[in-house]
């Protein structure tokens, strides 16, 4: 049975759905004006592969991953830019969708856009203040008063007699405590009309906490399962989200109703064992990531880790990722497999392997046993050239969507700019095979060898020589 770390409670839980056999998750999407960066890779794959899982598991699963697209940073950019902010956001979710498919995430079944449910937070706002934690400020602003929510802190583990207003804690004049946040924004004269909504509080825009909880409620209800996200967004974000939805939403005998049942968070991204951030100039795009490593390689190399694992990013460990994928995709290169059905590749779920993959993924989603089951399952497939055991590898494979490729089309893949294409390859393959013929040895020798220094990896066997890149 399935357990999950349930941040709110701070251990592992058995994880039981609201409705049998049915999961509602919300995962906090990107906010977009600009390229998605490794960050936020980890994000999408972390839980496209809990997604992937869920499913695999036999439920039926409703996976909501946002889109904020009104934001300071949306408003600045595009000034900056000189462009709309639709044709800045929409540029930048059109890339993020292709940094999603090179790197095999799955569509969720929902993507809402902030700028969709403006009618959805302002009811929701209209119901704090309704309730007594929301206010109008003198800025105009309308704020949530946190003090006035006894569940507050309960998510991050902070009292609010600890907390201070500090880095991701607004502060503005109006406030009646530094610790309230915005819930609607008062419009300023400069800002563009196309984040300008009326309201019953004057013209402005929704605060960015309240985007989440008026769309998770409206699309997955107003208590559902999985919440996830990443861990910088525990706090504020997340503890502000149960504020204003616990908030609005109360049980007949006035009590604060359930927002989430299992809060999840993945670890964040390290390069040399600090945050990788753009103030300390050690920021990647996936762009960049991928222009240097396969995006199959790069998904491989983030499941490797428990996605509650600090992720240290270094070519190093990326290219001993890549090495790892290769010896499945090597096991499978000669492994006559079966074309795949239309419905995909069928689990042999009482298959020993299996059985220990099920085992180590329903222990929190425990990729990294996962992946040494996996790698336990090619060493067989290696020994016994097994066509049984290969198709359970690719299938498994698939549940983390991974080794789903031709084994022969990924080994030669990844040709540098500058580097020597097949045909060439080829053509030195052949001028080795007769030199050996002519037992000119030291002439085949020197032809391994050049291969190699240019990347290239010659396997000999009785059926004759295939290559692969390094």
């Amino acid at each position: 049975m399935l357990k999950i770390y349930n941040t709110l409670s701070r251990d592992k839980q058995y994880f039981i759905p609201i409705e049998p056999n049915k999961v509602r998750m919300y995962v906090c999407g990107m906010t977009v004006y600009d390229y998605c960066h490794a960050g936020h890779a980890r994000v999408m794959v972390v839980f496209d592969m809990v997604y992937r899982w869920l499913k695999a598991s036999g439920y039926e699963v409703n996976f909501v991953r946002n889109i904020t697209d009104i934001d300071d940073k949306i408003i600045k950019r595009a000034a900056e830019n000189g462009e709309s902010i639709h044709q800045l956001t929409q540029r930048f979710i059109d890339a993020m969708h292709e940094d999603e498919r090179a790197l095999g995430v799955l569509e969720p079944d929902h993507e809402p856009r902030a700028t969709q449910y403006v009618p959805q937070m302002l009811a929701m706002i209209a119901q704090l203040e309704k309730n007594g934690l929301a206010y109008r400020a003198v800025d105009g602003d309308v704020n949530y008063a946190v003090r006035k929510f006894a569940g507050y802190g309960k998510l991050s583990g902070k009292s609010l007699e600890d907390l201070r207003a500090g880095e991701r804690v607004d502060v503005a004049e109006g406030k009646t405590d530094p610790l309230d946040f915005v819930l609607w924004k008062h419009t300023k004269e400069s800002e563009p009309a196309e984040v300008k909504w009326d309201s019953p509080w004057g013209v402005g825009r929704p605060g960015w906490h309240i985007e989440c909880s008026a769309m998770s409620s409206e699309l997955l209800g107003k208590h559902f399962d999985i919440h996830g996200g990443g861990a910088d967004l525990q706090f504020p974000h997340h503890e502000n989200e149960i504020a204003q939805s616990e908030g609005a939403h109360l049980n007949e005998d006035g009590s604060h109703s359930q927002f989430v049942n299992y809060w999840m968070h993945n670890g964040f991204v390290r390069v040399d064992n600090e945050k990788m951030s753009k103030s300390l100039g050690n920021f990647f795009t996936i762009r960049e990531v991928l222009q240097k490593f396969d995006a199959e390689v790069f998904r491989f190399f983030i499941l490797r880790a428990h996605y509650r694992s600090p992720l240290n990013y270094s070519d190093v460990h990326i290219d001993d990722a890549k090495s790892g994928l290769t010896r499945f995709y090597t096991a499978l290169k000669s492994i006559p497999v079966r074309p795949e059905p239309v419905e995909g590749w069928k689990i042999d779920w009482q298959e020993a392997h299996a059985q220990r993959f099920k085992e180590a993924m329903d222990d929190d989603f425990n990729t990294p046993e996962a992946m040494a089951v996996l790698f336990d399952l090619a060493n067989e497939v290696n020994k016994t050239s097994d066509c049984y055991l290969a198709q359970q590898l690719r299938a498994l494979g698939n549940v983390l969507g991974i080794l789903q490729r031709d084994p022969v089309e990924y080994l030669q893949g990844g040709a540098v700019e500058g580097g020597m294409d097949d045909a060439l390859i080829n053509v030195q393959i052949a001028a080795r095979v007769a030199a050996k013929q002519a037992k000119n040895f030291a002439e085949a020798d020197r032809i391994r060898k050049e291969l190699l220094a240019t990347g290239i990896v010659l396997e000999d066997s009785a059926s004759g020589t295939t290559w692969r890149r390094a």
